[in-house]
């Protein structure tokens, strides 16, 4: 072998070797993308369960990229389901629901909100790369002083502020709002939302607890006939979204969100001792939460 060919064959080692050393690892799973964070739940429910709404987040001291905002709008949906948006005035928007691309909401949404905060002004982010194990997560790069309160809206003008729209821009949002699920955030007990769907009303809440131990304090509930939120209504089942559980009753569809705050109170008492028992669960208890799994759905 000549030496040509041999410098050739030593420097495609060498570069394979520098390419395994270089090699970008996937973002791993988190179970809880949002644990730490203020509000936790609320993300969740704005991720998961929640139409049109929006939150205010900060970013931390030094965190923001050069130039950018120090706070960005947090939305459930974007037009065209955006992942970011730098709007003209200078604004920033980070859309929950944008869809996932690893297996961490956290470092997805990271990616979104460093996306908008470096592009220019009046630049919608239609598309970001994969999150990788080296992507900053959202615990990362925001102000965890700050809290963190949805505002829930009748539909989705918040996209546009004060903009003027042309008739296709205006009828595209009329449609986007016509199918915006009527919502009511309560007041009993964070996370707690009222909704409407055709002629049938329900409670959505998201618990704090690891759906493990929220399940079996459901179960025990169930067991003891203390899982209602009284007169004929019912408990449904729950989603698990993000490591948590969302259970959703059947209510009154006459009656309104405000009839449900004092139920609602009493129903967290209950839960409250019942997430912090330690005792095994009995056997009609065990028999409760297999039907509480068979009836579960996990979003995303």
């Amino acid at each position: 072998m000549g030496k040509a060919s041999r410098r050739r064959r030593g420097g495609a080692e060498d570069d394979s070797a520098g390419s395994a050393r270089t090699k970008v690892r996937p973002a791993p799973f988190v179970a809880r993308p949002f644990e730490g964070m203020p509000g936790e739940t609320d993300w969740v429910a704005m991720r998961e369960i929640l139409p049109a709404a929006t939150a205010t987040v900060r970013f931390a001291e030094g965190r923001a990229p050069e130039g950018a905002a120090g706070e960005a709008t947090v939305a459930t949906v974007l037009p065209m389901a955006w992942p970011g948006l730098h709007r003209a005035d200078g604004t920033l928007f980070v859309g929950t629901q944008s869809g996932s691309v690893s297996g961490d909401a956290s470092r997805d949404l990271a990616t979104s909100l460093l996306a908008a905060a470096s592009a220019e002004q009046g630049t919608p982010i239609t598309a970001t790369p994969p999150a990788t194990e080296d992507t900053p997560r959202l615990q990362d790069l925001l102000d965890l002083s700050a809290p963190f309160e949805v505002e829930v809206h009748e539909g989705f003008d918040f996209w546009v502020g004060d903009s003027e729209l042309d008739e296709d821009a205006k009828a595209s949002l009329e449609r986007a709002n016509e199918s915006v699920i009527p919502t009511t955030k309560m007041s009993a007990t964070p996370s707690a939302y009222w909704c409407r769907i055709g002629e049938r009303t329900h409670v959505r809440l998201v618990l704090p607890e690891d759906e493990d131990v929220a399940t079996d304090a459901l179960a025990r509930l169930l067991a003891a006939g203390d899982s209602s939120l009284g007169g004929d209504t019912r408990l449904l089942g729950a989603f698990r979204a993000c490591g948590l559980l969302v259970p959703v009753w059947d209510l009154d569809p006459e009656a309104a969100a405000a009839d449900y705050e004092e139920p609602l109170t009493a129903f967290m008492t209950r839960y409250a001792a019942a997430a912090g028992s330690d005792a095994p669960l009995t056997a009609e208890e065990r028999r409760a939460r297999s039907g509480l799994l068979s009836r579960q759905v996990t979003l995303r």
